[in-house]
């Protein structure tokens, strides 16, 4: 309805608070008018008739003063010395200012009645005329202070999933409405990485999973084609067996990376410095048979967290860290707390560009191979959710010399 809504109250509003103020203003004249209008018309009829020449006037005769005034006295023998000149008129008998008084009382009643309808007409004809302009300036201005939430109510009621790249872009100065234009914007670019995120995540998982399925089916109808010998049912065997533990892991590190997209369950003081320590420990095999070196120099650093995704966290940054190196290459660990954890691995050139995309699931550097060990390209997504779980921040950067990435999680 037209008339119904945050915009007739606005102007309901507006028009109370306009009308409230022009009848305060009418009244406020119309008394300031009214106190000293009188005195004004009085000064202005005594000052453009003076009362010389109100005693010309018919009832201005000495025959006409009423009884028990003065008369002038009679007339006397001239003294000897001069007589002082007459002092006049009207001074003599004191009758004429009398009258010129009633009449210029007269005149200034009957003007300031007609001056005073006058005005009280006038104000009300305004009034009115104020008042349905009132009604009209009031719709258009709350229409005006709407439109910029009518176009995020369109624009909200338009998006859908296959639209999110659409924007309100209010273009106006800057206010509460241009902020909140902004941040609903900034909301949809947040929403739109979402989604596309979990589009593509949801992707590279079916197609993840798949391929194992897909290779156990293949081993199991070749394998067993025809009468299979003791070889071929145990390269099978072998084959089925180490799709399962790709299948395994990779179902793993989803579990793994839901529950840290999740939250915290518990939190207690963990000691990453030692925690980096026995992670090295545990990984010095494997990086002995790649030919890695694995140093640790780690400085005391406690956080409030969970053991186990912490555990989980160090273990992939430097089990990637080990796993995608060079022979006779070196792998550097630190701690503190000017610097959290921070992991810098020898390499293949990574070129910039692609650094943050690695933070993605199932994100790799090179094509897979499905070769032997190869992971499921979840480790630096996991350590992302982990290190948001915790309140920290996750960063990768290109190294310039010897290739390799340096990753630090900053708490």
């Amino acid at each position: 309805m037209p008339f119904r809504g945050e915009r007739a109250r606005l102007t309901a509003l507006y028009t109370g608070l306009l009308v409230l103020a022009g009848a305060l203003l009418t009244g406020v004249v119309y008394v300031l008018v009214q106190e000293g209008l009188y005195a004004s018309i009085s000064t202005a009829v005594t000052t453009a008739v003076p009362a010389q020449r109100l005693e010309q006037l018919p009832s201005a005769r000495p025959t006409a003063f009423p009884t028990g005034m003065p008369t002038a006295a009679p007339a006397s023998p001239a003294p000897a010395s001069p007589a002082p000149a007459s002092p006049g008129p009207s001074a003599g008998t004191g009758v004429v200012p009398r009258e010129a008084l009633a009449i210029t009382r007269t005149l200034s009643d009957a003007a300031e009645s007609a001056a005073l309808d006058r005005l009280l007409t006038v104000s009300i004809t305004v009034f009115v005329c104020y008042a349905v302009l009132s009604v009209a300036l009031a719709w258009w201005t709350a229409g005006r202070v709407l439109r910029p939430i009518a176009v995020i109510t369109d624009t909200a009621r338009r998006l859908s999933g296959e639209n999110l790249h659409e924007r309100i872009a209010l273009d106006g100065p800057p206010g509460e409405l241009k902020r909140l234009a902004d941040t609903f914007d900034g909301m949809l670019g947040r929403m739109e990485r979402l989604v596309s995120a979990q589009q593509r995540f949801a992707a590279n998982a079916a197609h993840e999973l798949r391929t194992p399925l897909a290779v156990q089916r293949a081993a199991a109808e070749i394998g067993l084609a025809g009468e299979p010998s003791a070889e071929r049912v145990a390269r099978m065997r072998s084959k089925l067996i180490e799709v399962a533990d790709t299948s395994e892991r990779i179902i793993e590190g989803l579990l793994l990376l839901a529950a840290s997209e999740q939250g915290l369950k518990e939190r207690r003081p963990v000691a990453l410095d030692d925690l980096a320590r026995q992670t090295a420990a545990a990984l010095a095999d494997e990086a002995a048979e790649r030919g890695v070196h694995i140093a640790v120099r780690a400085r005391p650093l406690t956080v409030e967290g969970d053991p186990v995704l912490l555990e989980r966290l160090l273990h992939n940054l430097v089990a990637n860290a080990v796993r995608h190196n060079v022979p006779r290459g070196r792998v550097e660990v630190r701690t503190g707390p000017d610097i959290g954890i921070e992991v810098t691995n020898t390499g293949p050139v990574v070129p910039p560009d692609t650094v943050p995309l690695l933070f993605e699931p199932f994100r790799r550097l090179h094509e897979r191979t499905h070769t032997p060990g190869e992971g499921a390209g979840l480790g630096l997504s996991i350590v992302d959710a982990v290190a948001r779980a915790h309140g920290a921040r996750a960063t990768a950067t290109a190294n310039a010399e010897g290739g390799g990435l340096t990753v630090r999680v900053e708490f």
